[in-house]
């Protein structure tokens, strides 16, 4: 006799959209700028993990927005809308559906049609006008706001805090298609895609699960706790911001080079000044650069729990985070040389005008008691 069906007594789906809005954000003025819109904010920390276990290096700030009606598979459906604003310039909108009494395929499917609906091939309509809701009511709190909306990431999670009869994490993996789930496909999948899919699985108790991929993860916990889920979003966060700096620097070591064969060029006398100049300039960049990202690095430290390092870490490689924050280093330390090699060169310079000074003084001085005779 086939067991019956699974029903979902209660869980959420959540939507994320994540945008770089700024080159940092003041979180104080941020709070004190929403308050005329709507209630107050809070400054995040994880619901049930120790502080001295793992901690926000500075708390991002949660303000609520209002809530919208969705259409999901023609069905109207109530959502929660609030954003998290991150000190180093992220703000990472969350639109989260509940769901309740919904046997396991219709949780599936409403996972899927919000995909489709404010997934990433969807038009993003929508995200970029919370995006300038929001950025229009903070102003004053954003230094150097980007009015470019493009560099963005999305990502979708399900979670699951109540069943129809209690299942461990095993069980409920031989009962339903968690990899269709993580997937979103509908037709069946090699065991090799299932593999692929399943392989960043994590439990701690024998009834909860954590299930890891590239654009979509799946949680399992009876005990309604929410740190893992923020800890994904967190790595999410920094996921855009080394995006936003890789670009950055891509774009400005060309422009480096240019400036520097420039100032070679020239042969005047005025080479060291401009060699000095550009070498200010591009050490400043690096300064700026490297105190952001260091910000984006210790956003969140995980020191004693173990379980949440473990799920951090995963997704911080699963967003190839480290090899995005190896390759801004890399060009960090390209303009790094580069302004060294420039002050060495302006100095150079200097000190050639300085012994031609001394040279024409001398032949000067020459010629003058020359003619006094």
């Amino acid at each position: 006799m086939p067991e019956p069906s699974i029903t979902v007594r209660a869980g959420e789906l959540v939507a994320w959209r994540l945008f770089d809005i700024a080159y940092a954000i003041d979180l104080t003025r941020a709070e004190l700028s929403w308050f005329p819109y709507a209630d107050g904010g809070r400054r995040g920390r994880l619901s049930t993990t120790p502080p001295k276990a793992v901690a926000f290096g500075v708390p991002p700030l949660e303000l609520s927005l209002d809530p919208v009606v969705l259409m999901l598979d023609g069905a109207s459906v109530n959502a929660r809308v609030s954003v998290r604003l991150y000190d180093f310039g992220v703000a990472a909108f969350a639109l989260r559906v509940a769901v309740e009494d919904a046997t396991w395929e219709a949780f599936a499917a409403r996972f899927n049609a919000l995909d489709k609906a404010l997934g990433p091939s969807a038009p993003d309509t929508f995200w970029v006008a919370l995006r300038a809701q929001l950025c229009a009511a903070i102003v004053p709190a954003l230094d150097r706001p980007s009015t470019d909306a493009a560099l963005q990431e999305d990502y979708l999670l399900g979670t699951v805090r109540s069943l129809s009869e209690p299942l461990d994490a095993r069980a409920l993996a031989e009962r339903v298609d968690l990899a269709a789930l993580l997937s979103g496909e509908t037709r069946t999948l090699s065991e090799g895609a299932r593999r692929d899919l399943l392989a960043h699985s994590y439990s701690y108790y024998a009834d909860d699960l954590v299930l890891l991929t590239w654009d979509r993860a799946f949680i399992y916990e009876p005990r309604g706790d929410s740190d893992v889920a923020d800890v994904i979003e967190v790595a999410n966060a920094q996921l855009v911001e080394f995006r936003y700096y890789d670009a950055l620097l891509d774009e400005e070591l060309p422009r480096m080079y240019a400036r520097v064969q420039a100032a070679r060029g020239a042969g005047s006398l005025l080479a060291a000044r401009r060699f000095a100049h550009l070498a200010r300039g591009l050490h400043m960049l690096v300064a700026e650069t490297t105190e952001l990202t260091e910000k984006v690095d210790n956003a969140l430290q995980v020191t004693e729990d173990v379980y949440l390092a473990r799920v951090y870490s995963a997704a911080l490689g699963l967003f190839r985070v480290p090899a995005l924050s190896a390759s801004v280093d890399r060009k960090l330390a390209i303009i790094r040389d580069t302004y060294a090699a420039l002050y060495e060169e302006a100095s150079s310079w200097r000190s050639e005008g300085l012994e031609i000074a001394i040279v024409l003084l001398i032949v000067l001085e020459v010629v003058l008691t020359l003619l006094r005779y």
